[in-house]
């Protein structure tokens, strides 16, 4: 049986404006964006005691489904993600690639 993988986009901001206007453009499109390319779902968490951090987790069937989506779909959904929200407006991201064991 194939094992479910999670893909974590963790972004912490400088400015609170900035990662508001993250949250509204991943409520707004991004996150349906993602499911529509191959996804089967997302979870935004705002963390608690880390000051302007939010990660996103989304859950592909399997391994082979997040490589068809970073093969395919993950260029172009980054590209405009970091056409909005670049490092220069005070934005440092991590990603993390996993699967699912509980």
């Amino acid at each position: 049986m194939s094992e479910r993988c999670v893909y974590t986009v963790t972004a912490e901001f400088d400015d609170e404006h900035v990662l508001d206007e993250w949250l509204a453009w991943l409520r707004d499109g991004h996150l349906a964006d993602v499911r529509a390319a191959g996804a089967l779902d997302s979870e935004v968490i705002r963390w608690e005691g880390a000051e302007r951090c939010c990660s996103v987790h989304y859950h592909f069937a399997d391994r082979d489904a997040f490589a068809a989506y970073e093969r395919d779909h993950a260029p172009r959904l980054r590209e405009e993600g970091i056409q909005l929200f670049p490092p220069s407006r005070g934005i440092r991201y991590r990603r993390g690639v996993g699967v699912v064991v509980g």
